[in-house]
């Protein structure tokens, strides 16, 4: 009996499959493709600014054709080239340079222009420099005779006379009427870093550019970094040459030794560098934020401790070096660092005050702080959190920020008086969604872009804070006539709760012609970590679509936020984490599996997960601790063994492996490798630099050792994004959806009175 229902079912298996095939022979134009979503099918349409706002007016400088430099005048939608692109050639080529990025003088008489950028670990940050004087029409590549793309972070000063930039880990000077060429530091050490930083620091406080000007034009204030202490991580490459090649960089894992960090303050009159009395080491943590403290003579900086549970905001005069601390954010577990401007904090009120990001009241709020550290006040009270502080009316003492009491997927503009504080809301009640503004340096007019969970953005020009509406750029009306004609499934959003009751946001999208009298499988896409959400009220381009495809197969694609992920939701629900990296998430992302796979149309036996990063390190942990309840895991650029992360995430989290061992082994997946059942398949990339492959390589010793089986996947050379090299993204991506139908059955279950546990793996 057995046998003759599972043949029936098998054929039936079949027939699914090729009802799958058949509509993709038929209607190929409704069913997506990897290689669809991977193409410019799907991209935003119709013009919106996408320059800056010139300082103290209404208008917009961008790029266009990557070499024409244009202002759009907001208000009115008139368009001027301000720079021709014709300007940019060099006197020995014939080629237009392709402006990546530029920069004006504060009287837009020169202008500064980014190109021929190569990439240093994420970002393209290394690259070609030149300027415009845009009168004369003389153009001047910055920097000593040196290999192209070889600088970093130019900068006009702010005078407009000079201009500085990063070269081989020194600091230079280029005077641009004589173009004389000045090095401020010399330090010939490969271990000394000046004006930028090691992997560390850029990947996990995000500081690259690590020098400013100061506003006289007089000084340059700069982090110096020693990284001789830090040990050495080797990257393989195999294939690229007929013998290895070995790159060594530093990289400090878990308890290892930082980078020994100092400020140091350039005269450029004297040429000789005054050093702040203090240090960021091993021991003492971190230099996370520095810049000019709203004058010439002192900085502000923050020194974060190595356990990141205080930050400190410390004044320092820049002539004795002499250091104090005047503010002090503190956390029981640790305090993330939230910019309320590019370098850190925004001064206001001719730098009497600045306003800080801190949690110390159980939300994230905006605070401002006297000149001397006294007098901090909560500028947005309230039990909800600030998602980010945007922009200043300076003439009414008003500050305009975006957060969402009612709902942490969603995100709406308010407004809070700076003397007395009291939010009320900017955007309508009819723009329901995830609103998102760009203000204008007078706080009077915002571009306002808002989106749905699958709807693509509108954008509109409205006045602040009437919110009168002044022109429209554009809908993306062909883009969403493109998804109308595609075969979609039906998406919402949704709250699941903890084990112990706390609510959770979920995302579900439905296979298309959905039967609720049938039984589908369910797939979870997860990330689960404190550095990002799955779930949002917005358009998320690429993401929703691949779930959109996913669900075209047959599958029930789901996707929750667990306690830790910044979600807006207090500061308790992100940091009840803390030394339970892991364990915390694993149980929620468990309890909301339970819950979802208990409705009528879940078929229990086929329930699976992916996630990369994050969430490949989450999808290990969901098979390995919760066997019972998944089928298939496809985890990408996992961490299966916490120890061997970087210092400043980890230890962020945990602590250090020396303090509390037994935190770390817990909460790595790797612990409890010997519980897999389900089908597993592991993605990496030999050359990740982020997440070492190295763990992937014990992970598999272990499985081995317990003698279970996965299927393993290495993409040579390929970083933590995996996307270097042609095709390697459509064939990452086809990989998984290939894995996924050839291992968790598709499509709803046709057979009453059949479990369909008996069909799994067979």
């Amino acid at each position: 009996m057995f046998i003759c229902a599972l043949l029936s079912a098998l054929v039936l298996h079949q027939s699914v499959i090729a009802t799958h095939r058949g509509i993709q022979e038929t209607a190929p134009s409704r069913i997506l493709t990897v290689e669809r979503l991977l193409g410019p099918e799907f991209a935003e349409t119709g013009f919106a600014p996408s320059g800056d706002w010139l300082p103290d007016s209404h208008g917009m400088v961008s790029v266009e054709g990557n070499s024409d430099i244009v202002t759009l005048d907001a208000m009115t939608g008139k368009r001027r080239i301000v720079v021709n692109g014709a300007r940019f050639v060099p006197a020995d080529q014939t080629d237009r340079l392709a402006i990546e990025r530029f920069w004006f003088t504060s009287d837009m008489h020169k202008v500064l222009i980014f190109t021929h950028s190569v990439k240093v670990w994420r970002q393209n940050t290394k690259g070609d420099y030149w300027v415009l004087d845009i009168e004369s029409g003389k153009l001047q590549k910055l920097g000593p005779k040196a290999n192209p793309s070889s600088l970093m972070f130019a900068k006009f000063s702010p005078d407009g006379s000079k201009a500085g930039f990063v070269f081989d880990n020194n600091l230079y000077v280029q005077d641009l009427k004589t173009e004389h060429v000045e090095q401020m530091t010399t330090d010939t050490s490969p271990t000394a870093i000046n004006g930028t930083f090691d992997w560390v620091y850029e990947e996990e406080l995000d500081l690259r550019d690590g020098w400013r000007w100061s506003p006289d034009s007089k000084k340059i204030a700069f982090w110096h970094l020693e990284t001789r202490m830090e040990p050495l991580y080797s990257l393989i490459n195999d294939t690229d040459t007929q013998y290895p090649v070995v790159t060594k960089y530093p990289y400090p894992k878990t308890g290892e030794a930082n980078p020994t960090v100092r400020l140091g303050v350039i005269d450029l009159n004297q040429g000789q560098i005054r050093w702040v009395d203090d240090r960021a080491d091993t021991q003492s943590g971190y230099f996370a934020r520095m810049d000019w403290a709203s004058n010439s003579s002192e900085i502000l900086y923050e020194k974060l401790n190595r356990k990141q549970n205080t930050n400190e905001y410390k004044l320092a005069d820049v002539e004795s070096g002499v250091a104090r601390v005047i503010y002090t954010d503190i956390d029981k577990a640790w305090v993330d660092i939230l910019d309320t401007a590019p370098n850190g904090v925004r001064w206001v009120e001719e730098g009497n005050r600045f306003l800080v990001f801190s949690e110390r009241g159980g939300w994230r709020h905006v605070y401002s702080v006297k000149r001397d550290g006294s007098g901090v006040m909560d500028l947005t009270p309230g039990n909800f959190d600030v998602k980010d502080l945007l922009g200043l009316d300076s003439n009414k003492g008003a500050i305009y920020f975006t957060a969402s009491p009612n709902s942490s997927v969603q995100t709406y503009l308010f407004v809070s008086n700076m003397d007395n504080p009291h939010p009320t809301t900017v955007t309508p009640d009819s723009e329901v969604g995830s609103n998102e503004y760009r203000i204008s340096p007078d706080g009077k007019i915002a571009i306002h872009t808002i989106s749905q969970f699958g709807v693509p953005p509108t954008r509109n020009l409205v006045k602040l804070p009437s919110y009168e509406v002044v022109r429209t750029f554009g809908d993306n009306s062909p883009l969403k006539a493109k998804l109308k004609r595609l075969h979609l499934g039906v998406g919402k959003l949704m709250r699941l709760v903890t084990a112990d009751g706390q609510k959770m946001d979920a995302s579900v999208i439905y296979p298309p012609n959905f039967d609720s009298k049938k039984r589908y499988p369910l797939f979870f896409e997860v990330y689960g970590e404190p550095a990002g959400t799955t779930v949002h009220d917005s358009w998320e381009g690429f993401d929703y679509l691949f779930r959109q495809l996913i669900a075209q197969r047959g599958y029930i694609v789901a996707s929750v936020d667990n306690r830790g992920t910044p979600t807006l939701m207090g500061r308790d629900w992100r940091k009840s984490v803390y030394k339970k990296i892991g364990i915390v998430a694993s149980s929620d992302q468990a309890a909301a599996t339970k819950q979802l796979s208990a409705l009528p149309y879940v078929d229990r036996s086929r329930v699976g997960i992916w996630g990369w990063s994050g969430g490949g390190t989450m999808t290990l942990n969901m098979l390995f601790r919760y066997p019972e309840l998944y089928s298939l895991g496809m985890s990408v650029a996992p961490v299966p063994d916490a120890s061997l992360y970087d210092t400043i995430y980890q230890e962020r989290y945990m602590g250090t492996p020396q303090s509390d061992p037994t935190a770390y082994r817990n909460c790595s997946p790797i612990t409890f490798a010997k519980n897999l059942k389900g089908s597993l398949l592991i993605v990496h990339g030999s050359g990740d630099d982020n997440v070492h492959f190295q763990g992937t390589e014990r992970l598999i010793d272990e499985l081995v050792e317990n003698n279970k089986p996965f299927q393993l996947m290495v993409y040579p050379n390929r970083t933590h994004a995996i996307n270097e090299g042609i095709g390697t993204s459509r064939h990452l991506y086809e990989l998984l959806l290939r894995y996924l139908l050839n291992n968790l059955r598709p499509g709803p279950n046709l057979l009453v009175g059949l479990e369909s546990h008996s069909l799994a793996h067979k």
